[in-house]
């Protein structure tokens, strides 16, 4: 997989709404009870009790979106002791939870520091583009609707699952479909591992196009053991609906500026 670190393709306005999401998935990625001690590994069976009535409360469930099935137990946070041992304590949901909001928190929830910068590093690199040729609100919008397509399709597509459904990738897949819609030119720069991390630059339409077959077979369950402990069913999902969606704003989107010069080496390192 190339890891991208730069398009060159300027924006005319701040992207305050990038900005903003961003900054607004690390402060809830910070804030999750119990996160920083699972993700070094550190965390105390109490830290994982309180994460996991925290996400079974504010993640995306597939059951309930399509079924409106709430469980009748659901951990609370307390930590028990019965035949197996201490664990978590589970009792009636003390709260009344709207599945179709929790698609809307369950953007901003992430399991891992790779989880979210990952994420962070995509929508930092393609989503000012984006906004700046939709516009704060209606990118704010696209956002949230790809966000929600990528969820539901996926919970279409595992209507009994009672796994939690967390993350932006849903919603910046869509901003990557969007890009490769309106800028399938811009130049990307990526780093490619090959013995070391190789910089090239290539055409936008080359990076997220292999990124899209990448979750499509992904998603099938190909090639990978653990496909399932990801849901590349909603990248792919978010992807398809930032396409549909973007694709009447092809007229009149101008062209990245063609850069000149080789397209990997020390040599192109300059026009960064």
């Amino acid at each position: 997989m190339v890891i991208p670190v730069h398009d060159v393709n300027p924006v005319r306005r701040t992207p305050w709404v990038t900005y903003a999401l961003i900054a607004a998935n690390i402060v809830v990625f910070l804030l999750t009870p119990g996160i920083v001690g699972s993700v070094t590994g550190e965390s105390s069976l109490a830290q994982l009790c309180h994460l996991q009535a925290f996400l079974d409360q504010y993640a995306a469930v597939p059951r309930e979106l399509i079924h409106h099935q709430m469980p009748r137990l659901v951990p609370t946070g307390a930590i028990g002791v019965g035949p197996q041992g201490p664990g978590c304590v589970v009792g009636p949901p003390g709260y009344d939870k709207s599945p179709e909001l929790s698609v809307l928190t369950a953007m901003f929830l992430h399991g891992s520091w790779l989880h979210l910068l990952g994420n962070m590093l995509f929508l930092y690199i393609f989503g000012n583009n984006i906004e700046d040729r939709m516009g704060h609100i209606r990118f704010t919008l696209f956002y949230l609707v790809c966000g929600y397509a990528a969820a539901y399709v996926f919970a279409l597509a595992n209507s009994g699952s009672g796994d939690p459904l967390i993350g932006a990738s849903g919603a910046i897949a869509g901003v990557l479909g969007a890009y490769l819609v309106l800028y399938p030119r811009a130049r990307v720069w990526v780093l490619v591992p090959f013995l070391i991390f190789l910089p090239l630059r290539l055409p936008a339409w080359i990076v997220l196009g292999f990124w899209f077959v990448l979750q499509a077979v992904y998603s099938s369950g190909e090639a990978v053991t653990q496909a399932g402990t990801v849901a590349y069913l909603a990248h792919v999902a978010g992807f398809v609906a930032g396409m549909l969606i973007a694709w009447p704003l092809r007229p009149g989107t101008p062209p990245p500026p063609e850069p000149r010069g080789v397209l990997f080496g020390r040599r192109a390192r300059p026009g960064w």
